[in-house]
């Protein structure tokens, strides 16, 4: 065996202790979490659901109750990097003009908000009107963009 392949072969070996290590280390800095009774059934089936299946609960349960997964991450992000200027979380969706093409505005509105024609209809003519209230930075964004593609004007406030 060449010098060069036992130096490598020792490189491997040093490598795979320290990984090892920092698996122990992690072992260590986790915590035992208790279950409460109420939900120990319900965490049980979740403990046995594949990562597929749980990706699908987690979209399911976004959908069905209106939340992010991942708004937390986003928000104690944005509280470390903006530390001395607060940043905004809940905004106002503004139509502050229907714009030449109304009908395709009230279209986008009514889709975008679930709302039926005529209340669509209704916020559209009455321009400037506000459309929502309270929505997070991502939603009013491209809740601005499907308007403003259909030849609105909106304003987040």
């Amino acid at each position: 065996m060449s010098e060069e392949t036992k130096q490598e072969e020792v490189k491997e070996v040093k490598e795979e202790a320290k990984i090892e290590e920092k698996k122990e280390e992690k072992k260590e800095e986790k915590k035992e979490v208790k279950t409460p009774a109420k939900f120990k059934d319900m965490v049980e089936k979740i403990e046995a659901m594949s990562v597929i299946e749980l990706n699908e609960l987690v979209k399911f349960l976004e959908e069905k109750f209106g939340v992010s997964a991942s708004a937390m991450m986003v928000a104690g992000g944005g509280a470390a990097a903006g530390a001395g200027e607060e940043e905004k979380d809940a905004f106002n969706v503004e139509l502050t003009s229907a714009g030449g093409q109304k009908v395709q505005v009230i279209k986008a509105i009514k889709e975008a908000l679930g709302l039926g024609l005529k209340d669509a209809k209704d916020l559209t003519d009455a321009a400037p009107s506000m459309l929502k209230e309270g929505m997070k930075k991502e939603e009013a964004e491209k809740l601005k963009s499907a308007i403003e593609a259909a030849g609105g004007t909106v304003t987040l406030k």
